[in-house]
């Protein structure tokens, strides 16, 4: 081990520009800057330890005892760097896409929004860098606190509902990890990560030690998603789009499967994980959330709901990687596994971009209305499509790679049904996406078919509705009788297309975008700027779905800022990069150097 403040420069490096982007409240540009140059400064510590550690090396910074027996300290290790390097480097990405989504849309707020993305991005790396499970679970805790803001962002009563719902399970969720932690550090006197495992918990009570994996595992699994605990991501799709691809592909979700994975290699271990038959009952539960919640993605007709079910169906690989990888001697389930934390993370952040281009650019947010789209958004709805061949496991693209590695090891480990469910999967995953780009580029409103997939309950709006008003449902639906006649959306109606300012664009007609000089434009700040302000934006005078005659036909890069679609081609870049060559792209030499480490 080397003694270095770089872990702890890495999380001040995004934590510190906080208190310079809320003075800069005033002066978006600045403001801004700031965000940006957080975001690089992260990343650039971040991928400084990255030589070191593929050498071996692992950095440590220590800031004393913590409480009895448990320091505070951060550890750059390999599993470490990879969640870090991936998290950092996203959230350079994930920024400049944020000044196009938010100016674009002259949304409330920004400033706290971009404070809140800094916070989360430096709890994300604390919850990286964390020695021991103490430590790691104070960042997880501070990591829901700062991404809290951003699920209430709209801060109309479903957004609130679905905040409280967000603090709820994942609150709860901490809760468990902390009397998980309690139970390991009683059971064993220590609760430093190791790799391969503590070793007392391989001595100890197996009752005892169950009990602490599966309040480990159950804590974690809130935030990775794993059903039944996985309702409060749909419903945070209140978010705006780029908090959306922060929960799914950067931060949140992807710290629940990293602790798991911790649980697994560092404080259990593959070994006892598989002693104690554990593991297998871990994959099980993978495998029925991955199979389950692609059906349900298939009744989805918004997009951000069909990506937000299939966020829950993808997560379950990594887990399933790590609770097959127990068993399988050859350490190719554990090494896909992890591979698909960047993977995913490359391939959903480009379809939440999309997402949210379409959003800005033309209002539209359900699949049923996206018909010849790709007359108006070529390039994005590119993209889309190489995002979603890639989700679904086509060769060349990242989805692949981690999969064949997946589907070879759980045949190695023999359990050869795990197999079977991920080729079902990716069946299903073509199955809802292709649809989507099938008719954005093959067909017109006139001719297109109907859409959501399949027509079931499942997961999907009730016919009679159910909810109170205002309250958050796991498929995000509103009651039927909470319509127009009271003033508020339809069914099927969702937050983020009834927020005043999502129908308000302040970019021109050449795509350039105006500074505010406050935080706080509203609808109202237009409305006596008369039908004119409003044909001046083109797409932006109607609420989704093709205007008037149709689709109008751009060119690459005519359909929206660079600040966009920028941010679209890259996270489309490396989920090809990481299909084509893996171990070029870095991720795979350090998942092989922690699979390594851990087996032997």
């Amino acid at each position: 081990m080397t003694d270095s403040l770089r872990p702890l420069a890495a999380v001040l490096a995004a934590a510190l520009p906080i208190v310079a982007i809320v003075a800069s409240h005033r002066r978006p540009n600045v403001r801004e800057g700031w965000s940006v140059a957080a975001a690089l400064a992260t990343f650039g510590v971040v991928a400084s330890m990255v030589p070191g550690v593929l050498d071996g090396a692992v950095y440590v910074t220590n800031l004393g005892t913590f409480v009895f027996g448990v320091e505070f300290a951060l550890r750059a290790d390999a599993l470490g760097v990879l969640f870090a390097l991936l998290a950092s480097f996203l959230w350079v990405v994930t920024t400049f896409y944020s000044v196009g989504y938010m100016r674009g849309l002259d949304e409330h707020a920004q400033t706290r929004y971009f404070a809140s993305f800094a916070a989360s991005v430096a709890a994300a790396v604390g919850v990286a860098f964390g020695s021991n499970l103490l430590v790691l679970f104070v960042f997880y805790e501070l990591l829901t606190v700062a991404t809290y803001p951003l699920v209430t962002h709209d801060e109309d009563a479903e957004a609130r509902a679905a905040g409280r719902k967000y603090l709820t399970y994942t609150f709860g969720g901490g809760v468990a990890v902390l009397a998980g932690t309690v139970l390991v550090y009683w059971l064993t006197g220590t609760v430093a990560f190791s790799p391969g495992g503590i070793e007392g918990l391989a001595s100890a009570n197996e009752t005892y030690a169950r009990a602490t994996f599966a309040l480990l595992a159950g804590g974690f699994g809130v935030k990775a998603a794993l059903m039944p605990m996985h309702s409060w991501l749909p419903d945070a799709m209140v978010a705006p789009t780029p908090v959306s691809g922060l929960l799914h592909a950067v931060a949140v979700v992807k710290s629940g499967v990293f602790g798991l994975a911790r649980v697994v290699l560092d404080v259990f271990g593959p070994e006892t994980v598989a002693d104690l038959g554990v593991g297998v009952v871990l994959a099980a539960v993978a495998a029925f959330t991955l199979l389950v919640a692609s059906v349900i993605a298939l009744r989805q007709d918004n997009l951000k709901r069909r990506l937000a079910y299939s966020t829950v169906s993808q997560l379950s690989y990594i887990v399933l990687g790590l609770g097959v990888g127990a068993y399988d001697a050859s350490g190719l389930a554990l090494t896909g596994g992890l591979l698909h934390i960047p993977a995913h993370a490359f391939m959903k952040l480009t379809l939440f971009f999309c997402a949210g281009a379409i959003h800005v650019e033309t209002h539209t947010d359900d699949i049923s209305d996206m018909a010849g789209i790709g007359r108006r958004m070529p390039l994005t709805m590119a993209a889309f499509g190489v995002a979603s061949l890639g989700m679904a496991g086509i060769p060349l693209l990242a989805g692949f790679v981690s999969k064949w590695y997946l589907l070879l090891g759980s045949v190695g480990a023999g359990y050869p049904v795990f197999a079977v469910a991920l080729l079902v999967s990716g069946v299903l995953n073509i199955a809802y996406f292709w649809p989507v780009v099938y008719q954005a580029f093959f067909q017109t409103a006139d001719d297109s078919d109907a859409k959501p997939v399949i027509e079931n309950p499942f997961g999907g709006h009730p016919a009679g509705g159910g909810a109170s008003p205002g309250e958050a449902r796991a498929d995000g639906g509103r009651p039927a009788d909470d319509g127009d006649a009271d003033g508020g959306a339809d069914e099927g109606e969702y937050a983020v297309d009834r927020n005043p300012s999502d129908h308000i664009d302040d970019a021109g007609a050449d795509g350039t975008v105006t500074d505010a000089a406050d935080d706080h434009h509203s609808y109202e700040d237009h409305a006596d700027e008369g039908p004119a302000h409003h044909d001046a934006h083109g797409d932006h005078d109607h609420h989704g779905g093709p205007p008037a005659g149709g689709w109008d036909r751009r060119g690459f890069g005519e359909e929206s800022t660079w600040f966009m679609l920028g941010p679209i081609s890259t996270a489309a870049l490396g989920a090809v990069l990481l299909g084509v060559v893996p171990h070029a792209a870095v991720f795979l030499r350090i998942v092989d150097l922690v699979v390594t480490g851990v087996m032997g």
